[in-house]
């Protein structure tokens, strides 16, 4: 059985991620890395090959139109211990778009998700960062942005994304990316190499909240 999604903000979207990103007494940093848009039936088995030797966990955004013919992508990433988000059916822009079609993009990717891995996601990525608060519905999602954006999409080379990186980064970052580019699979692997070396610690989104 399908089932309808819905929104609640929780507050303030903004302090769920200040929230996010203090250490609150943490021995060790930590750093999520988070990947939107994918998955890529490329790029993205890819990436999970290089998590898994590094034995990392990151956070999946997934685009519902991209999800169709990459079933087991998804799956693996559930297998692997990986944390899985919608991140709407069609990359819209939600406060562009009606009230009914907002909704839809957001429940026909949740649905897919549930219909594969058995679990509704409750973490939704607005596309853009654009949120509207009429989507207040009665069940929860945590709508979760960031502190780095990389701009990987814009700029294809491995140096510029590791130098936006280690510009910006800190203990409890929340690291934008994509899953659908190489130079993008390539920079994220380099930063849980050379981050992991310096001591941080690779979560999901949702780890940050119960730490």
């Amino acid at each position: 059985m399908k089932r309808k999604f819905g929104i609640v903000l929780l507050g303030s979207i903004i302090m769920w991620t200040l929230l996010a990103i203090q250490g609150n007494g943490r021995e060790a940093p930590q750093i999520a890395l988070t990947f939107d848009d994918g998955p890529s039936s490329v790029y993205t088995p890819k990436l999970l090959d290089g998590l898994k030797e590094r034995r990392v966990k990151a956070t999946f955004f997934l685009m519902g139109a991209n999800i169709e013919g990459n079933e087991k992508i998804v799956k693996r990433m559930q297998e692997e211990g990986h944390l899985i988000g919608n991140h709407t059916y069609n990359h819209v822009q939600l406060e562009k778009v009606s009230e009914m079609d907002a909704r839809e993009e957001i429940e026909k990717t949740g649905n897919l998700i549930y219909e594969i891995t058995g679990e509704y996601p409750m973490y939704l990525r607005p596309p853009f960062g654009s949120w509207r608060k009429d989507l207040e519905l009665a069940v929860t999602m945590i709508p979760v942005f960031w502190t780095i954006d990389t701009l990987d999409w814009q700029n294809q080379s491995v140096g510029t994304i590791l130098y936006k990186v280690e510009s910006k980064i800190e203990d409890g970052s929340i690291i934008l990316m994509h899953d659908e580019y190489e130079a993008s699979v390539e920079a994220a692997l380099e930063i849980v190499d050379r981050y992991k070396e310096k001591g941080y610690r690779f979560v999901t989104v949702d780890q940050f909240m119960n730490d």
